[in-house]
């Protein structure tokens, strides 16, 4: 398979503060790391796409890397991850499935405590479409204080040819959490769920 061609890559850090109620003693940070690459497949039916995941896992492991650096260079700080991909409308909603594997596995390979699986989301568009993409905790997928979502997107991207691939992290709970459930520091870490 063809190595991914990038066009563009950004990379959107948000620090909250607080959402009308009290601010915490450390604001929560959130990052997300956006690549454009070229859709290998756009404009026909290919049946065999599987051997594109193996060609993007570098580019999943760098931008990992580059989200950590983003939120401060500790990966022990992150507690959140999700990811996502937007496809251009010459594509199918099959070519963002391709970013499952290299997209996750890179964030759980980059940092501590990483069991639960990465939530996802994809879809078609083009230039301009958002995409919110979900957010849970990395060790435990019931910790529901960690339950969030990040809006992402690029004016310019994807064009009709292209992909765009996100992946997020997060150093922490919505700000105010309150709903109860599962608690960050009663995860015991031992099936990705609790």
């Amino acid at each position: 398979m063809p190595e991914p061609v990038i066009r563009k890559t950004a990379i959107l850090t948000e620090t909250i503060y607080h959402e009308g109620g009290p601010a915490p003693d450390t604001p929560l940070r959130r990052a997300a790391c956006m690549t454009v690459i070229a859709n290998p497949f756009a404009g026909r039916y290919v049946e065999d796409i599987q051997g594109f995941m193996k060609d993007l896992e570098p580019l999943g492991k760098e931008m990992a890397q580059q989200l950590v650096a983003a939120l401060g260079g500790d990966p022990a700080v992150i507690e959140g991850y999700g990811k996502g991909a937007i496809v251009g409308t010459n594509g199918e909603l099959e070519h963002g499935a391709l970013w499952h594997v290299p997209g996750g596995y890179a964030m759980r390979d980059t940092i501590a405590d990483s069991m639960a699986i990465v939530p996802s989301t994809k879809k078609i568009g083009g230039p301009g479409t958002r995409l919110d993409v979900p957010i849970t905790h990395t060790n435990a997928s019931y910790v529901r204080s960690h339950f969030d979502a990040m809006e992402v997107g690029l004016s310019d991207g994807p064009k009709a040819d292209e992909i765009l691939l996100v992946l997020v992290m997060s150093t922490g709970a919505r700000i105010h959490a309150r709903v109860g459930g599962l608690a960050a520091k009663d995860v015991k870490g031992e099936d990705g769920l609790r």
